[in-house]
Formats: C-alpha cells, structure tokens, sequence
C-alpha cells in the first residue's frame, strides 16, 4: 500500500521554510519524514505526515503549493547492510528509484521510495516478501 507524501514548492529565500513549519504546527501536524532539495529560485519539500489531507488544508489556506505524490515506505534493519538488502530486492525486482530519504522509528529505520510506477513496484516487491507500510501505520512507528 503506497503512502501520500506531501510536496510544496517553496521560494528559495529566508525564512520560507520557517513559515511552512509554523503552518504546519498551528495545524497540529507531525512531520515524520522531510527532505528538501533546491535550486536558485525555488526548492521542494518532501514530507511524510501524520495527517496528509489536514496538512494539504491547512498549507492551501496560507497559499502554499501542495501535491500529493505516492511513495513505497519499508522498514529496514537498522544494521550494517540492511538497506543494501533492500535495494537488492529493488534491482532484482527490476524497479527503478527516482528518490529517496529516510526517518528512524522506535524499532527500525525507514526508507522512502518514488518510483515510476507504484503499484507494480509494490506488486513485484510484494512477491519478494517486501511488505510496504500504510499512512496508518507510519503513524504507529
């Protein structure tokens, strides 16, 4: 089951990402995971959330961008090797990652994935054993 991360687009200058976060406090929301990357004039947050529909709300009224986008979450072993495990069942399964970041769980470490194709990776992952995470369940680690 994919999980809907949460993109925004967001002015590369101070303070903008200050904004965003205290957006999302007044919302109540937990930001699990975030990446961010950037250029000169823009950059993109990535985020895993505990209530991806709120946080989209509340970011439109404050006239932010927001997307959805699905994503695969896995845990892993937090040991040596354990995402090298991962992305071996990934090349075997012959899916292609565009992106990924991580957050840590009580438990486990966790790995993001964008695909092209979400539903068959999961679906060719799936019959290597591999079982993705739903957004209930990231709220849970």
């Amino acid at each position: 089951m994919s999980v809907n991360q949460v993109s925004v687009f967001l002015e590369n200058k101070p303070g903008t990402l200050d904004k965003l976060t205290s957006v999302l406090v007044k919302g109540g929301i937990n930001i699990r995971a975030l990446s961010l990357a950037d250029t000169n004039d823009f950059g993109i947050v990535r985020m895993i959330v505990n209530d991806v529909y709120e946080a989209t709300n509340v970011l439109k009224e404050e006239n932010f961008v927001a997307k959805f986008t699905p994503v695969l979450v896995y845990a892993i072993s937090d040991e040596t090797g354990g995402l090298n495990k991962l992305l071996k069942s990934f090349t075997e399964a012959e899916v292609n990652i565009e992106y990924m970041y991580a957050f840590a769980g009580k438990k486990h470490a966790y790995m993001i994935f964008r695909v092209a194709d979400t539903k068959k990776a999961e679906k060719l992952l799936s019959s290597k054993g591999l079982k993705s995470l739903t957004q209930e369940e990231i709220s849970e680690v």
